[in-house]
């Protein structure tokens, strides 16, 4: 890059430095990525004292709005927050539609909230692949609140579940009997439910769908420590936002207390360090000199049943190895 990361103002908080590292990770040139792991080494030691939130729903569900009202109401507990917002590429061109400044107008001019719009790029559950070097770097940048928003509900959401401590699913007031076709794996994953946009007239479709909902988790098998709670609020009139947050640091409190929140932590490392070692597999995997024209002869002969899977991927793995 041009101009250096200048990691002495990163770890004040200096937003231009921190836009630069974010860039920089997100960079596919190779140069970049050795720097980029160079910075997240230099950086780990001044990582990990945040509280890293995920939250999810499907569209029009309300999360900027909510993002917003929560923001603003956590501002006053003297905390500072970033906000990861994950934009859905296009399939076209590639690009994002990165509005999320304009959705949160009022949070995006607070000087202690960093907001940070990236593209999708076609990532598993919506979140980019560079999400969890930015989780860090925001930390190390002094940011006490990281909230992530992902593209939204029905995709594999287990991997934003995944990098954070508290995962949070926005659902909208059902006027149907039935409950949403929300996947019962992404409730599973989730440590609270909050309904959204129970103001006006759907005060009382709110309150009955949070009924349904709770009879639901009554069904499932929940954290040996925390039960599942499901909340119904009005982001637009910032109600019961203040119920949620006290959720949250109570959920933050209780896990920690028994040891919880660190064996979390833990296995997200490991996890992710396993992930990395996969794509990396896969990427030398399908540059190799060898098998750059197998692949797809083999990928031909499965599609016509030609030869199975299992003797394809043998014939990979033994060519590569």
């Amino acid at each position: 890059m041009k101009n250096k990361i200048n990691i002495e103002e990163l770890l004040k908080g200096n937003r231009v430095s921190l836009a630069k590292a974010i860039t920089l990770i997100e960079s596919k040139k190779p140069s970049h990525k050795i720097e980029a792991q160079k910075l997240i080494d230099q950086i780990l030691p001044h990582t990990g004292k945040s509280i890293r939130i995920g939250i999810s729903g499907s569209p029009g569900v309300g999360k900027s709005t909510f993002i917003e009202s929560a923001g603003l109401h956590i501002l006053k507990q003297k905390k500072r927050i970033a906000v990861l917002t994950i934009d859905p590429s296009s399939p076209v061109t590639g690009g994002s539609i990165l509005g999320d400044k304009t959705r949160m107008e009022k949070l995006s001019r607070e000087d202690d909230v960093f907001i940070r719009p990236s593209p999708s790029s076609g990532a598993s559950g919506g979140v980019t692949q560079k999400s969890r070097e930015t989780i860090l770097l925001c930390e190390a940048a002094g940011f006490d609140v990281i909230i992530v928003e992902t593209v939204g509900v029905g995709q594999n959401e287990v991997t934003v579940s995944n990098m954070v401590d508290f995962f949070l699913v926005m659902l909208l007031p059902n006027a149907g009997d039935e409950l949403q076709g929300i996947k019962k794996g992404i409730v599973e994953l989730a440590d609270a439910l909050i309904i959204n946009k129970a103001d006006g007239d759907t005060i009382n479709v709110a309150q009955k769908t949070k009924s349904q909902y709770e009879s639901a988790l009554k069904l499932l098998v929940s954290h040996s420590f925390w039960k599942q709670q499901v909340i119904s609020c009005s982001a637009i009139e910032s109600k019961n936002i203040d119920k949620v947050w006290n959720m949250i640091c109570e959920f933050q409190q209780t896990s920690k207390s028994g040891g919880f929140f660190q064996k979390r932590r833990a296995q997200q490392s490991t996890d992710w360090m396993w992930s990395l070692i996969r794509d990396s597999i896969e990427t030398k995997l399908k540059n190799h000199p060898e098998l750059t024209g197998l692949i797809p002869k083999l990928e031909e002969m499965v599609t016509k049943e030609l030869k199975t899977p299992q003797m394809a991927a043998s014939e990979v793995i033994k060519k590569f190895f």
